[in-house]
């Protein structure tokens, strides 16, 4: 579609209530138009954003949802062809776009974007770039697909002529099988590495370099790429590009993290460029993953030639992502964080972190097997090993199970199992529903203890359960 209406016309948003989604909402609501939404998934932090903005969120999917006639209609990536609404647009020959098709059009435009893809971190990383960049002075617009506490939204439409945005390499919607990220005009990427993930639509590693190929070849001679040299798959897809190169990480990467320090919530390191301390930086983040993340912001900056002190101030006021390590609260002197981790590589480094931040406190690992990848027997032997370091650890049930064939779902009994072997202990049990997860940790938990909740979705709101059986 090559004519997007005017302010004042009528979007409505299919799936409104996914991060992205929602936060697409209230960019659209903010460039004047008139906003409306269906879902039916509807839970916090999203839910409560748009109450709060004032868009109408109808609930469940119908063709009625469609009338008044809107003016253009944003289709999310996981809503299938089968939709009702979907099936309405088409038959009504109603104006639609992907969601990667409006952000392009409405937030980026013509501006410089920095995209920052890979199978781990984008989104802190996005969100931290976003922070430091503004307070050096950029004022760029931002998108990311969580909820930045300094900016209290997820997105910005920026004054300048940049835009940091996050890039994802699931597919786009079901009229667009590419990734999300090759509608994001990228001028620089941050690539902080390659895995295989989302195997319900990537076959295998090969088929996952071959997506990051395709974002490669369309950065500019002028860009930047920034990579993670740890990661070999992203060194070899490295060479599609045709921008200059800088790389962070170990071994012999051009920037490289020295002498990090944890202490409850924060973290030290001082950034090296070619073996050249730059002076210290403190950050309210915690883990090693999260020393590389902000590592890869530090070069981006420095790389486009800002000064290494106006860096630092803005990593030093930075406090976080929703979602990711944030401390839900505390009962009882337990400490109830929540996680969007979901990969066997996240949630191992999710759990090697808190460990490292709160050491001597006992730490339990609470995981549902809820996206597309962790659903699948595929990582059952990874997921165990991440999960085993944790003191205490609760698997629940697979999330919608239905949707994996038998032979190829995961088996909670067989991942609790395989911990409770390599951990030559009992300490892993299966805990079917967040009721019986909160019951769990209110009887067995002690004064000190850590509560670390891993999802990828609402989780039934397991959080607050736990929080009020510790109260209770």
């Amino acid at each position: 579609m090559k004519d997007f209406p005017p302010a004042g016309s009528h979007i409505h948003l299919i799936a409104v209530c996914g991060v992205g989604m929602a936060s697409l909402a209230g960019l659209l609501q903010s460039r004047g138009y008139r906003v409306t939404g269906s879902d039916q998934n509807v839970y916090p932090p999203m839910s409560t954003y748009l109450a709060q903005i004032g868009i109408e969120v109808q609930p469940g999917f119908a063709a009625g949802h469609l009338s008044p006639r809107p003016d253009l209609v944003v289709i999310g990536n996981a809503v299938p062809r089968s939709n009702p609404e979907a099936q309405e647009v088409l038959e009504q020959n109603i104006p639609y776009v992907s969601f990667p098709q409006a952000l392009g059009q409405f937030l980026i435009g013509a501006r410089r974007s920095l995209v920052v893809a890979g199978t781990h971190g984008k989104t802190t990383t996005t969100a931290l770039a976003a922070w430091v960049l503004t307070s050096a002075g950029l004022e760029p617009g931002f998108f990311v697909g969580g909820v930045p506490v300094n900016f209290g939204s997820g997105w910005k439409v920026g004054a300048g002529d940049h835009v940091v945005i996050e890039g994802d390499e699931y597919d786009t919607a079901f009229f667009d099988k590419g990734p999300k990220f090759l509608h994001y005009r990228p001028h620089h990427v941050i690539l902080t590495g390659i895995e295989f993930d989302h195997a319900d639509i990537y076959r295998d590693l090969d088929h996952v370099k071959s997506a990051f190929v395709r974002l490669m070849e369309i950065i500019p001679r002028g860009g930047l790429l920034i990579l993670c040299r740890d990661y070999p798959a992203a060194g070899e897809i490295a060479g599609a590009a045709c921008c200059q190169l800088v790389t962070y990480g170990d071994g012999d990467a051009d920037w490289q993290a020295r002498n990090p320090e944890y202490h409850e919530g924060r973290t030290c390191f001082e950034p090296c460029y070619r073996g050249k301390p730059e002076g210290k930086i403190e950050v309210g983040l915690i883990g090693g993953h999260n020393v590389k993340n902000a590592l890869a912001v530090y070069a981006a900056g420095r790389a486009m030639g800002f000064d290494g002190a106006k860096l630092r101030d803005g990593f030093l006021t930075f406090t976080g992502v929703k979602r990711r390590q944030e401390i839900r609260g505390q009962r009882r002197g337990v400490l109830v964080m929540d996680d969007f981790a979901h990969h066997p590589t996240a949630v191992r480094g999710t759990i090697d972190a808190v460990q490292a931040a709160y050491r001597g406190r006992r730490l339990w690992a609470v995981f549902e097997p809820r996206s597309n990848t962790s659903k699948r027997k595929i990582f059952e032997q990874e997921f165990a090993a991440a999960l085993a370091p944790a003191d205490r650890i609760l698997v629940a049930d697979v999330h919608q199970p239905e949707k994996i064939p038998d032979g190829e779902r995961l088996s909670v009994d067989n991942v609790v199992r395989r911990i409770n072997l390599l951990s030559g202990s009992e300490r892993a049990g299966h805990a079917a529903s967040g009721a019986e997860i909160a019951t769990i940790i209110a009887r067995d938990s002690r004064p000190g203890d850590v509560v670390l909740v891993m999802s990828n979705g609402g989780f039934d709101n397991v959080h607050d359960k736990i929080l009020q059986a510790l109260t209770g």
